[in-house]
């Protein structure tokens, strides 16, 4: 059996799923190499929230791993320097593999590895950044070749989507070494849940839309811009929920708290989440960036069986909404252009179920499988 080792910085509740998923079809042997060895100890405290985090999904059964030590004085997977693993290159050589998967480059760790196990065995890469965000000068001219200079030493990118894919290209991979790995959660997770009831959530009204947004309350994501346009518009028959923490909380609750049809809820854990979708109509993301790259929680929304409001600086766009199918795009930042398609969905709410039948069976394509599967068959295939 082949042994393929996969370089990640810590524990992802999108990503252990599928490393247990290989482990449990025994097509390969794995072994997870987590880079970020203070996860362990420290209390994971997460900026984007403004909170600790526990994640109340299993993150580290099923599948073998270990933490590598991260000698870093100031660790952490934010800067270049903040994951140093002196002893990693040999773990992975301890351990014969066959192979390596290496997430992200931009740490001195993970690009060290890229470099050495380049032409000694096959190195995999996965990372899902596009062009959606646009460089200044003089990044932008400097950025392909930086850019090229570390993807010469990759055998095969996983793509996530089709911006993503645009990323790899302009980066000098080759189209004979790029392969589609989608960006997916548990969708069979989510779409079995029954939209239980949650506490603080406004009383259910067939006359009223009601819009979600869920998740951290920061800049990037542009929460400000969704809940302006909500409580300038003052809907009779629409509702936001908000769901989340973080640093523009206290500002956003100031501002929109008071307003009659806005809702704010604290931070709902991954065992919650899909009651949360499943007593909305819609879901939004309207962020700006920069780093919006996927936007997994467009895919949660969808395996619930929920139509999407999706900015255009989201990286799941242009794969994920099909306009008036499965929902709606709008210009990043353009609250005229949110506006109109939350009236659209406002006026025509009787076609939103529909919508959110068709955004189920599109995000099917969009699985665990998919991803195992093309890492099964590029190792097995050394």
């Amino acid at each position: 059996m082949k042994h393929l080792a996969i370089i990640t910085t810590h524990p992802i509740q999108y990503n252990a799923p599928w490393f247990r998923l290989l482990a449990e079809r025994k097509k390969i042997a794995i072994k997870v190499f987590y880079t970020w060895s203070q996860v362990q100890t420290e209390e994971k405290y997460d900026p984007g929230f403004g909170k600790n985090i526990e994640w109340d999904v299993p993150l580290l059964e099923g599948y073998d791993y270990t933490f590598v030590k991260n000698v870093s004085k100031n660790p952490g997977s934010k800067t270049f320097r903040g994951i140093q693993n002196p002893t990693l290159i040999k773990e992975v050589e301890v351990w014969r593999a066959d192979a390596v998967l290496v997430f992200g480059w931009k740490f001195d760790g993970h690009l060290r590895a890229l470099k050495y196990f380049h032409k000694k065995i096959p190195v995999l890469f996965r990372g899902d950044s596009t062009l959606l965000d646009k460089e200044t000068f003089p990044k932008e001219l400097i950025k392909p070749y930086i850019l090229k200079n570390v993807f010469k030493h990759v055998d095969a990118a996983l793509y996530v989507g089709s911006a993503n894919k645009k990323y790899f290209q302009k980066a000098g991979v080759e189209i004979k070494q790029l392969f589609f790995a989608p960006h997916a959660i548990d969708n069979n997770r989510f779409a079995a849940a029954n939209g239980a009831e949650i506490s603080g959530w406004p009383e259910r009204s067939e006359k009223k839309v009601t819009f979600l947004y869920a998740g951290k309350l920061e800049d990037k994501k542009d929460p400000g811009l969704l809940l302006s346009v909500f409580a300038k518009q003052k809907y009779q028959h629409a509702r936001l929920v908000v769901v989340g923490n973080g640093p523009l909380e206290k500002e956003l609750k100031e501002k929109y708290g008071h307003v009659d049809n806005i809702y704010f809820l604290d931070f709902m854990n991954q065992q919650l989440m899909p009651s949360v979708y499943k007593n909305s109509d819609v879901f939004i993301l309207p962020s700006k960036g920069p780093g919006e790259t996927w936007g997994l929680a467009v895919n949660e929304a969808m395996a619930c069986g929920k139509p999407v409001l999706v900015s255009d600086r989201c990286g799941c766009a242009a794969d994920l909404v099909e306009e008036g199918k499965t929902g709606f795009t709008f210009r990043s930042g353009d609250a005229e252009d949110l506006k109109i398609k939350l009236d659209w969905m406002i006026q025509h709410r009787d076609e939103l179920p529909n919508m959110g039948k068709r955004a189920y069976e599109k995000i099917q394509g969009w699985s665990f499988e998919k991803v195992v599967t093309v890492v099964e068959e590029l190792v097995v295939g050394l």
